[in-house]
């Protein structure tokens, strides 16, 4: 199976427009366009997610001007987008399709494909408490690293070909959930990452 995106070249720089941050704030938060062929028989739904493996792990660093963010400090996993259910026949999902602007407080029925379920990303996590902008944040919401980090963040969109048409999930699900659903279910997975940062130093 292989995925592949017309809205970025692979390994490459993901637009502004397919963010949720860029360097004078919030941006269009598109969500890229997806395509995917050479789907093993058998499947009977995907699940796709979208994870940065290179989110900072000391929050006390994020945000300032008076300090970069190392390369080295240790990272974390941020889920950008969980889907699950996405039928057998999708093979595209379009630029925008999904998300096309910020919800505040989170988009809380996100468009997608006919019967896909979206789960919750962890900006989810990150408003909760902020009285603007804290709530479920389904679907979904793109890149955001901080200004001052110096690491060059990738965006690994990675979709898999299922043998169940249905995973048993909650009703707010998270990529977690998803993993778990997934076990001994995967045909096959293939996987496209692009990169983003608002750090002016790195290139």
């Amino acid at each position: 199976m292989r995925i592949r995106s017309d809205s970025f070249p692979p390994r490459g720089p993901i637009p502004a427009q397919f963010a949720m941050g860029q360097a004078d704030g919030f941006a269009a938060n598109r969500n890229p366009h997806l395509a995917w062929d050479e789907v093993p028989e058998g499947t009977r739904s995907f699940a796709l997610l979208c994870v940065d493996p290179d989110a900072p792990t000391v929050a006390g660093t994020v945000g300032r001007d008076d300090l970069q963010i190392p390369v080295e400090q240790p990272r974390a996993e941020f889920v950008h987008w969980a889907m699950a259910d996405i039928g057998a026949d999708v093979r595209e999902i379009a630029a925008g399709s999904c998300s096309d602007g910020i919800t505040a407080r989170g988009k809380h029925s996100p468009p997608g494909p006919a019967g896909a379920r979206q789960g919750l990303n962890d900006y989810t996590g990150w408003f909760a408490g902020d009285a603007e902008l804290g709530g479920d944040y389904l679907g979904y919401d793109g890149p955001y690293p901080p200004f001052n980090d110096l690491r060059l963040h990738r965006y690994f969109f990675r979709l898999f070909a299922l043998d169940v048409a249905t995973l048993p999930l909650p009703a707010r699900f998270t990529a977690a959930d998803v993993r778990r659903a997934m076990q001994g279910h995967v045909l096959a997975e293939a996987a496209v990452y692009g990169t983003y940062t608002l750090n002016p130093a790195v290139g």
